[in-house]
C-alpha cells in the first residue's frame, strides 16, 4: 500500500512540465518562432510545421540548438505546429502572428 503515493508522486512529476511555444513577425517576410519547456527544457531538435488551410506542409524543419526556428512567411493563411510528443503539441494560427 505503501507504494501507490510513490507512484502517484511519480506520475505527477513525469507530466509537470508544459510545452511553450511563440512566434513572432520579423519584419522582413520572415518569422520566428522560440520553443521550449516550462521546467526550463529546452527544444532543440522539436519539429516544428508550417501547414496551408487544407493541411499542405509548407515549411518542415526543427528547432535550433537555441530552441528557435526562423521561416519565410507564407503568403496563403496558415498554422504553426511545434509538436514535442503527445501532450505537448501547440498550433499556432497565423492570424495570430502579427505583421
Amino acid at each position: 500500500m505503501a507504494a501507490w503515493p510513490l507512484a502517484l508522486a511519480a506520475a505527477t512529476t513525469a507530466w509537470s512540465h508544459n510545452a511553450i511555444c511563440s512566434c513572432f513577425d520579423n519584419g522582413d517576410s520572415t518569422i520566428t518562432c522560440e520553443g521550449g519547456f516550462s521546467d526550463g527544457g529546452k527544444a532543440a531538435g522539436v519539429p516544428l510545421r508550417v501547414y496551408d488551410q487544407s493541411g499542405k506542409v509548407l515549411v518542415d524543419g526543427v528547432m535550433s540548438k537555441d530552441s528557435n526556428f526562423t521561416f519565410p512567411r507564407p503568403k496563403v493563411p496558415f498554422r504553426v505546429e511545434f509538436n514535442a510528443g503527445e501532450g505537448h503539441i501547440i498550433t499556432i494560427d497565423g492570424r495570430d502572428i502579427e505583421k
